[in-house]
């Protein structure tokens, strides 16, 4: 995938877990020049080697959010929400016309971005998730008040290096966060929970974990292969009267379908609180 511009410069300030995974994907696909900054020389030391970024320690390169927010084309803002407007402030001086500030920061609206930056300036908020890591993201996208069709292909072209994208209204980036977002998190909950249950049935914690974690896997990729919806392939595997039957019916029994409900609302309300400044 590359970018509607050509040789764009990303600047990833705050390049943790998920804006270093972007970092690499970006660079990886050669499509833009990487710039990245982190408070620390451990996490800038993380991206340092990788080609095609440069890599930069706030604490040896005090300007650097500045330097590079005055370089870049798209600025990826991934610092911790209460550190956003501080950073904005920071940067605001160094922007040129044109340039695309993206946030990664849950529950930090694009208006509060559009009233602090320059009018020239457009916005864009994002929700991707952590196996960006392994280039398997799935990222919201809305764009602000400012954004052009333009600014929006360029930012979508971004996120699709590191998977795929949906594009959406800004009032369904926290509902997508409580699924997407937290998603993976769901899912390892789950795993952990199937891998407690065959230990207790007498296997080792490596064979409850070679048999959880290929399942999981396993059924991901039969998934994606067949194109069959989810509940076509559990039909599949459910046999009347058979025993996966028996074991569907105690979960569905047990409510499982409200408990997501209950907590996939649970995480949008604390979405809500975030973005309140609670």
């Amino acid at each position: 995938m590359t970018f509607p511009a050509l040789s764009p410069v990303v600047a990833v300030l705050g390049a943790g877990s998920m804006g270093g995974a972007i970092a690499r994907g970006v660079a990886a696909s050669g499509s833009a020049d990487v710039i990245a900054t982190n408070r620390s020389r451990e996490k800038a030391a993380l991206l340092a080697g990788v080609p095609g970024i440069r890599s930069y320690a706030l604490g040896e390169h005090p300007e650097r959010n500045r330097t590079s927010a005055a370089e870049a084309d798209v600025v990826l803002v991934g610092v911790k929400p209460a550190m956003v407007p501080d950073l904005l402030r920071e940067i605001t001086p160094s922007l040129r016309a044109g340039t695309i500030v993206v946030s990664l920061a849950a529950g930090v609206t694009t208006a509060t971005y559009e009233a602090i930056l320059p009018e020239s300036v457009s916005v864009l908020r994002s929700m991707p998730n952590t196996p960006a890591l392994v280039n398997r993201a799935v990222t919201g996208l809305a764009a602000g008040s400012r954004a052009s069709a333009d600014d929006v292909a360029t930012v979508r072209a971004l996120f699709e290096t590191v998977g795929v994208v949906v594009e959406l209204d800004e009032e369904q980036i926290d509902a997508l966060g409580t699924i997407s977002g937290s998603g993976p998190a769901y899912v390892y909950l789950l795993m952990e929970e199937l891998s407690r249950a065959a230990e207790a049935k007498g296997f080792t914690p490596e064979q409850a974990r070679l048999l959880v974690e290929q399942t999981f896997i396993g059924a991901s990729a039969l998934l994606e292969a067949s194109g069959e919806t989810p509940q076509e392939l559990r039909r599949q595997v459910t046999s009347p009267n058979g025993t996966t039957e028996r074991a569907i019916a105690v979960l569905q029994d047990a409510g499982l379908s409200d408990l997501f409900g209950r907590a996939t609302d649970a995480a949008l309300a604390r979405s809500r609180e975030l973005a309140a400044g609670a």
